[in-house]
């Protein structure tokens, strides 16, 4: 297994395993269009042609990014995927000189283990919430925000 940068030819593979985490309301549905306009931002997990997992380390603001569309396929679970798929997102960040890194998520425990803390979703900027609207929760957001000083 190796985590690269997506190409275009994982994109259907990403929707697809994006969109199935969305229809279980884990995380928001994405669209083909949308993943191929912020192709640049994904690395995936893959093993043999297969897409096993995502992340996206999209930039907010001179100093802020975000994890988003985190996922890894359930029969992939447990191996440790999750954990290299962030920690080579925030490698990134650091080289991209960005200072903090925050993820809206249902698995808050997942990201304190690798050095993010709590934070009140009140604290981050207004900009965010852009991509909430999306969300068939909104307004009545039940994510815990988590953030991480590099």
């Amino acid at each position: 297994m190796r985590i690269r940068k997506a190409t275009i030819s994982d994109i259907k593979q990403i929707h697809r395993l994006v969109n199935e985490f969305a229809k279980r309301e884990e995380m928001i549905p994405r669209s083909l269009n949308e993943l191929y306009e912020n192709l640049r931002d994904f690395i995936v997990c893959e093993d043999d042609g297969q897409i096993k997992g995502v992340c996206a380390l999209h930039i907010l603001w001179e100093d802020l990014a975000e994890i988003r569309s985190l996922a890894v396929n359930l029969e992939s679970q447990g191996m440790g995927i999750g954990n290299r798929l962030v920690k080579t997102s925030l490698k990134e960040a650091r080289e991209l000189g960005i200072k903090r890194v925050f993820a809206l998520t249902y698995h808050p425990v997942f990201f304190k283990k690798v050095g993010f803390r709590d934070i009140d979703k009140s604290k981050l900027p207004q900009k965010i919430w852009g991509d909430c609207l999306k969300c068939p929760k909104f307004p009545e957001c039940d994510e815990s925000a988590v953030i991480i000083e590099l």
